[in-house]
């Protein structure tokens, strides 16, 4: 359950990302959880 919920976080994360066009305050949250996962 917990993985699935962190599932969404990052893909919501990513998607707010994405839309803003990657901005700087929303750039970096996105790459602390790509940095976290890992990736």
């Amino acid at each position: 359950m917990t993985r699935l919920l962190k599932v969404m976080l990052i893909l919501g994360l990513l998607a707010v990302s994405a839309g803003c066009g990657q901005k700087g305050d929303l750039y970096l949250p996105s790459e602390q959880v790509a940095h976290y996962l890992g990736l």
